[in-house]
């Protein structure tokens, strides 16, 4: 049985990395709270919110009768973990300049969570990949919130985008900071049936 894949993700990134790995899928955004909990650790928070990501697509296909066997479905979660506490998306050009500063230059951790469930069964991994950012001046941070970019990025940037400018070093999965760990979520993918 050919297996289809459901992406829990409205992310143009995420659609992106799993074109480029030649899998088929189609698009089911998820709408769940992503507030984190109290005192909730950020590799705690972003595995709970991809699995949340999965179980309310699920939940809907599940409504609609449609969720069958031969249905996968791949949910993902990214955020920055900066001195054990997590940030996740700025709330405006004040928060996007905080977060910006804050990370300027020091390293900080990117964290992406990937699910991954069936009818029969459900997996989650976290990656983790260091990256460490340049120093920024206050007039490059409200430049760079001028091109729009940073407004709904983790950590207020896209490494992918004009904010890749800014990154000095990565240690670990650079498709992972975009959004989609590439050779996990390929694994992942097989272990549930799916072949591209």
């Amino acid at each position: 049985m050919t297996k289809s894949v459901v992406l829990a993700s409205a992310s143009p990134r995420r659609t992106a990395l799993l074109k480029q790995m030649n899998i088929a899928h189609t698009i089911q955004p998820a709408d769940i709270d992503e507030s984190p909990r109290d005192n909730e650790p950020p590799m705690e928070l972003v595995a709970r919110l991809a699995s949340e990501k999965a179980q309310a697509v699920k939940a809907y296909l599940e409504d609609l009768q449609a969720m069958t066997d031969d249905k996968v479905i791949l949910a993902s979660d990214t955020l920055i973990s900066f001195n054990g506490q997590s940030v996740g998306k700025p709330e405006d050009k004040a928060d996007s300049k905080r977060i910006l500063t804050m990370l300027s230059g020091k390293t900080h951790d990117v964290l992406t969570a990937i699910c991954v469930l069936d009818n029969a069964q459900q997996q989650t991994q976290v990656i983790t990949t260091s990256v460490t950012f340049a120093a920024l001046t206050d007039e490059q941070i409200d430049a760079y919130w001028e091109t729009g970019e940073p407004a709904d990025k983790a950590g207020s940037y896209a490494i992918q985008g004009i904010g890749g400018e800014f990154v000095v070093s990565i240690n670990g999965s650079a498709s992972a900071v975009i959004g989609l760990p590439l050779y996990e979520t390929r694994q992942l993918l097989n272990a549930f049936g799916v072949v591209s």
